[in-house]
């Protein structure tokens, strides 16, 4: 009798670096981006030689869960997910630690071992699409779109980071430097929507801001999310007035209850990444009528097929999909696009900080990636379609080590400059 058994390869060993790189100091609810961000890379060897690739945050506790996470599943198959990811949350639920989830109090609701075994399952996709000679959206049911459409993300900034020259996107703390903005990033990646990060001026200003910017592109799509910034009647008040200038309201009130009171009133739909953070949060969601929108991110709802799960809910009752996104380098985005592609409820261009950070910054090789017309092609070779620079790794590492930056702090920064500064919300 012939032996059809096939040898599976084994991980083998798993490396995780944590990485810094430049950032601009880009406003939010909860205060200002630092220096420098912080991420993880991660290679995952297989005992027959092949890596794969997987990015996160890269806060010091987060790093502590994820070596434990790597060393639980050492000689394990890089095919069976499943088991991974029950090795993953069983370490994880001895975890005793709060923080480092990366996102600086604006997302603390999602699951610790979801966040931290992301990464893994993103590397062993990496490595089955290399043995089966695939991209990771075929693992994923196949592409049905051979590019994916990001949105350009418009931020309220400072023109340098204090005691530092102006950087080369300069200040944009009206509607003239947020314009100004936009036209860089629609001239210079053709984004066809635009998202403004707001929570930072008094609602009427930012909605002049929204005013200003329909003005001057009259036929882009234009989203506005203040994180839960404002009251529901404040919510109310500045969504009626915007209604018909949006393409969608994002988390404008904190939790799922406060935003279903303001979906009842306006008409703009609305969207999250705060109140609807895990699976545990879609009952009440679905009850309330909360949301019109969820935006993914694998790197907190656990991975590719976990978001992927999540289109599937969306499905079901009826929401919509776009995918939120944080400071990130390029292993990211490319797994950001194959989901992107294969997640047909993924409905709205997604989010991307990618214009926000240098070109010489990244770990990938500095070409990997275009955008054209605001969209950027699914990578057709095998896995995630990346390789690592070992001299860019190396470069941003020793970054990391000359840096004393260990967790993503928006508040401690901006109090540094402002002391009395309170980022507490609803704050109008």
């Amino acid at each position: 009798m012939t032996d059809t058994s096939i040898r599976r390869s084994r991980i083998s060993r798993i490396e995780i670096t944590p990485v810094a790189f430049s950032d601009p100091p880009l406003l939010n609810v909860v205060g200002v981006h630092e220096e420098v961000a912080l991420r993880s890379v991660v290679q995952m060897h297989t005992d027959d030689g092949l890596v794969g690739l997987g990015e996160s945050y890269g806060d010091a506790q987060h790093l502590a869960r994820m070596q434990a996470a790597a060393d639980a599943i050492l000689g394990e198959d890089p095919f069976n997910t499943q088991k991974l990811r029950l090795r993953v949350a069983e370490v994880m639920s001895r975890d005793t630690v709060s923080g480092g989830h990366g996102m600086s109090g604006m997302v603390t609701g999602s699951a610790t071992a979801d966040r931290v075994f992301s990464p893994f399952e993103v590397a062993a996709l990496d490595i089955q699409g290399q043995a089966l000679k695939v991209p990771v959206s075929t693992l994923l049911g196949g592409a049905l779109r051979d590019q994916v459409e990001y949105s350009g993300y418009l931020f309220y900034k400072w023109a340098g980071h204090p005691d530092q020259d102006a950087d080369p996107w300069g200040e944009a703390m009206d509607p003239e430097g947020l314009i100004a903005q936009a036209h860089r990033m629609v001239d210079g990646y053709g984004f066809r929507s635009l998202k403004l990060k707001g929570g930072v001026l008094p609602p009427e200003e930012e909605a002049e801001a929204i005013e200003a910017l329909r003005a001057e592109f009259p036929d882009v799509p234009l989203r506005l999310d203040p994180n839960g910034a404002w009251t529901v009647e404040t919510s109310v008040r500045i969504g009626k007035r915007l209604e018909g200038l949006l393409e969608y309201l994002e988390d404008p009130t904190p939790g799922r209850k406060g935003m279903a009171e303001v979906r009842r009133q306006i008409d703009v739909p609305l969207a999250t990444n705060m109140c609807v953070v895990s699976f545990a949060d879609i009952p009440e969601a679905i009850r309330e009528g909360s949301v019109d929108i969820i935006l993914s991110d694998h790197h907190f709802w656990g991975g590719l097929r976990r978001s992927q799960e999540l289109a599937g809910h969306c499905e079901t009752f009826g929401l919509h999909m776009s995918m939120h996104s944080n400071s990130h380098l390029g292993i990211s985005l490319a797994a950001m696009t194959h989901l992107a592609s294969a997640t047909p409820r993924i409905d709205y261009a997604c989010d991307t900080h990618w214009p926000w950070k240098q070109p010489d910054q990244d770990v990938v090789a500095l070409d990997s990636f275009t955008f054209d017309g605001g969209c950027v092609r699914v990578p057709q070779t095998p896995g995630l379609g990346v390789e690592l620079d070992e001299d860019l790794l190396q470069a941003r590492h020793e970054a990391y080590v000359k840096t004393d930056v260990r967790e993503r702090n928006d508040t401690g920064y901006m109090q540094k400059f402002h002391p009395n500064f309170d980022p507490s919300t609803p704050r109008w």
